[in-house]
């Protein structure tokens, strides 16, 4: 785990959770983490101390319903344009 280098990963990844209406501690168990670690596992995601490998990546933006290139979008206005796309092809 790296600490973040300016990624817009944290802020897209709690735009995300807070969309759906998910903890912090949910979220970490629907992706498939521990449930005693969930929670402070996510909390440090979302304020860019660690970032997840690619593996638990994938397995957020499939509970959260976002392509992972959302998670990794820089631009505010192209993130909506990839949450728009996503929700059509459903």
């Amino acid at each position: 785990m790296k600490t973040n280098d300016g990624s817009p990963f944290p802020i897209r990844l709690k735009q995300a959770r807070t969309r759906l209406g998910l903890s912090q501690k949910r979220l970490g168990i629907l992706a498939g983490m521990d449930k005693f670690v969930a929670s402070a596992r996510m909390n440090q995601y979302e304020r860019g101390v660690h970032t997840p490998d690619f593996k638990m990546v994938v397995a957020l933006s499939e509970v959260l319903e976002v392509p992972t290139a959302f998670l990794f979008c820089v631009e505010d206005d192209l993130a909506e344009k990839i949450l728009d796309w996503s929700s059509q092809r459903v």
